[in-house]
Protein backbone atom coordinates (compact mmCIF):
# COMPACT_ATOMS: atom_id res chain seq x y z
CA UNK A 1 0.00 0.00 0.00
CA UNK A 2 1.32 3.43 -0.99
CA UNK A 3 0.55 6.41 1.26
CA UNK A 4 1.90 9.78 2.35
CA UNK A 5 4.49 9.43 5.08
CA UNK A 6 3.82 10.69 8.61
CA UNK A 7 6.21 11.86 11.33
CA UNK A 8 5.60 8.51 13.07
CA UNK A 9 7.26 6.78 10.08
CA UNK A 10 10.59 8.55 10.61
CA UNK A 11 12.13 5.84 12.81
CA UNK A 12 11.46 3.08 10.23
CA UNK A 13 12.67 5.33 7.40
CA UNK A 14 15.93 6.07 9.22
CA UNK A 15 16.45 2.34 9.88
CA UNK A 16 16.14 1.70 6.12
CA UNK A 17 18.63 4.55 5.52
CA UNK A 18 21.09 3.01 8.00
CA UNK A 19 20.83 -0.41 6.32
CA UNK A 20 21.08 1.12 2.84
CA UNK A 21 24.21 3.09 3.74
CA UNK A 22 25.82 -0.08 5.15
CA UNK A 23 24.97 -1.96 1.94
CA UNK A 24 26.24 0.90 -0.28
CA UNK A 25 29.58 0.78 1.53
CA UNK A 26 30.01 -2.87 0.52
CA UNK A 27 30.47 -1.72 -3.08
CA UNK A 28 32.24 1.60 -2.32
CA UNK A 29 29.16 3.71 -3.04
CA UNK A 30 29.47 6.90 -0.99
CA UNK A 31 26.30 8.54 -2.35
CA UNK A 32 24.69 8.46 1.11
CA UNK A 33 26.48 8.70 4.45
CA UNK A 34 26.03 10.11 7.95
CA UNK A 35 25.75 13.66 6.57
CA UNK A 36 23.09 12.94 3.93
CA UNK A 37 20.28 12.13 4.05
CA UNK A 38 19.45 13.01 7.64
CA UNK A 39 16.28 12.66 9.66
CA UNK A 40 15.59 16.39 9.25
CA UNK A 41 15.50 15.93 5.44
CA UNK A 42 12.68 13.40 5.80
CA UNK A 43 10.84 15.44 8.42
CA UNK A 44 10.87 18.40 6.00
CA UNK A 45 9.66 16.12 3.18
CA UNK A 46 6.81 14.91 5.42
CA UNK A 47 5.84 18.44 6.47
CA UNK A 48 5.66 19.44 2.79
CA UNK A 49 3.65 16.25 2.07
CA UNK A 50 6.22 15.12 -0.51
CA UNK A 51 7.35 11.82 1.04
CA UNK A 52 5.52 8.59 0.24
CA UNK A 53 5.96 5.15 1.75
CA UNK A 54 4.91 1.70 0.64
CA UNK A 55 4.10 -1.02 3.12
CA UNK A 56 3.92 -4.78 3.31
CA UNK A 57 2.18 -6.35 6.32
CA UNK A 58 2.12 -3.01 8.16
CA UNK A 59 5.87 -2.47 7.74
CA UNK A 60 7.48 0.26 5.64
CA UNK A 61 9.48 -1.42 2.89
CA UNK A 62 10.29 1.57 0.70
CA UNK A 63 9.90 5.31 0.32
CA UNK A 64 10.38 8.12 -2.15
CA UNK A 65 10.27 11.91 -2.11
CA UNK A 66 8.58 13.43 -5.15
CA UNK A 67 8.34 17.18 -5.67
CA UNK A 68 9.08 19.97 -8.15
CA UNK A 69 12.45 20.95 -6.66
CA UNK A 70 15.32 20.73 -9.14
CA UNK A 71 18.90 21.00 -7.89
CA UNK A 72 20.68 24.09 -9.28
CA UNK A 73 23.15 21.71 -10.93
CA UNK A 74 20.37 20.59 -13.30
CA UNK A 75 20.61 23.99 -15.03
CA UNK A 76 23.84 22.92 -16.74
CA UNK A 77 22.23 19.98 -18.55
CA UNK A 78 20.51 19.74 -21.91
CA UNK A 79 17.05 18.50 -20.89
CA UNK A 80 14.57 17.60 -23.63
CA UNK A 81 11.78 19.84 -22.33
CA UNK A 82 11.69 23.25 -20.71
CA UNK A 83 8.56 22.83 -18.64
CA UNK A 84 7.37 22.07 -15.14
CA UNK A 85 8.43 18.62 -14.01
CA UNK A 86 8.35 16.40 -10.98
CA UNK A 87 11.63 15.22 -9.50
CA UNK A 88 12.29 11.89 -7.78
CA UNK A 89 14.54 12.26 -4.71
CA UNK A 90 15.63 10.19 -1.70
CA UNK A 91 14.31 6.79 -2.66
CA UNK A 92 15.19 3.54 -0.92
CA UNK A 93 13.89 0.02 -0.46
CA UNK A 94 14.45 -2.01 2.68
CA UNK A 95 17.31 -4.41 1.76
CA UNK A 96 15.26 -7.35 3.04
CA UNK A 97 12.59 -6.64 0.42
CA UNK A 98 14.80 -6.03 -2.61
CA UNK A 99 14.12 -7.77 -5.90
CA UNK A 100 10.39 -7.94 -5.20
CA UNK A 101 9.24 -5.07 -7.42
CA UNK A 102 9.08 -2.35 -4.77
CA UNK A 103 11.51 -0.02 -6.56
CA UNK A 104 9.51 -0.37 -9.77
CA UNK A 105 6.30 0.23 -7.78
CA UNK A 106 7.75 3.47 -6.34
CA UNK A 107 8.83 4.68 -9.78
CA UNK A 108 5.42 3.82 -11.27
CA UNK A 109 3.81 5.79 -8.44
CA UNK A 110 5.95 8.82 -9.43
CA UNK A 111 4.56 8.53 -12.98
CA UNK A 112 0.99 8.32 -11.69
CA UNK A 113 1.45 11.24 -9.28
CA UNK A 114 2.86 13.42 -12.06
CA UNK A 115 0.00 12.60 -14.43
CA UNK A 116 -2.55 13.22 -11.65
CA UNK A 117 -1.02 16.70 -11.37
CA UNK A 118 -1.10 17.26 -15.15
CA UNK A 119 2.67 16.94 -15.39
CA UNK A 120 4.16 14.75 -18.09
CA UNK A 121 7.83 15.21 -17.36
CA UNK A 122 9.99 13.61 -14.66
CA UNK A 123 13.64 14.10 -13.73
CA UNK A 124 15.93 12.32 -11.33
CA UNK A 125 19.58 11.55 -10.64
CA UNK A 126 21.77 9.08 -8.84
CA UNK A 127 25.44 8.56 -8.15
CA UNK A 128 27.24 7.13 -11.18
CA UNK A 129 28.40 4.05 -9.25
CA UNK A 130 24.93 3.32 -7.83
CA UNK A 131 24.42 0.50 -10.30
CA UNK A 132 21.10 -0.60 -8.80
CA UNK A 133 19.40 2.80 -9.15
CA UNK A 134 20.90 3.40 -12.59
CA UNK A 135 19.49 0.03 -13.72
CA UNK A 136 16.09 0.78 -12.16
CA UNK A 137 15.81 4.14 -13.92
CA UNK A 138 16.59 2.55 -17.28
CA UNK A 139 14.16 -0.32 -16.61
CA UNK A 140 11.43 2.24 -15.81
CA UNK A 141 11.87 4.10 -19.10
CA UNK A 142 14.16 6.95 -18.07
CA UNK A 143 16.72 8.29 -20.52
CA UNK A 144 20.20 9.42 -19.51
CA UNK A 145 20.60 13.16 -20.10
CA UNK A 146 24.10 13.76 -18.76
CA UNK A 147 26.06 14.06 -15.57
CA UNK A 148 26.67 16.62 -12.86
CA UNK A 149 28.86 17.10 -9.83
CA UNK A 150 26.90 17.14 -6.60
CA UNK A 151 27.24 17.02 -2.79
CA UNK A 152 31.06 17.27 -3.02
CA UNK A 153 31.21 13.62 -4.06
CA UNK A 154 34.25 12.22 -5.84
CA UNK A 155 32.38 10.85 -8.86
CA UNK A 156 29.62 12.39 -11.00
CA UNK A 157 25.89 11.86 -10.68
CA UNK A 158 23.95 10.63 -13.72
CA UNK A 159 20.81 12.59 -14.55
CA UNK A 160 17.74 11.06 -16.14
CA UNK A 161 14.44 12.19 -17.61
CA UNK A 162 11.18 10.59 -18.62
CA UNK A 163 8.45 12.06 -20.76
CA UNK A 164 5.12 10.53 -19.82
CA UNK A 165 2.39 9.61 -22.22
CA UNK A 166 -1.16 10.10 -20.93
CA UNK A 167 -2.12 6.78 -22.54
CA UNK A 168 -0.04 4.79 -20.02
Amino acid sequence: MMRKASIEDTKEIMEIIKETIAEMRTYNNTQWDESYPQEKDFINDIKREELYVTERDGKIVGFVCINKVEPDEYDELNWSLKEVCMVVHRMAVNPNYRRSGIGTELMKFADELALANNIKYLKTDTYSINTKMNALFKKCGYDLVGEMRFLSREKPFYCYEKILNNDK
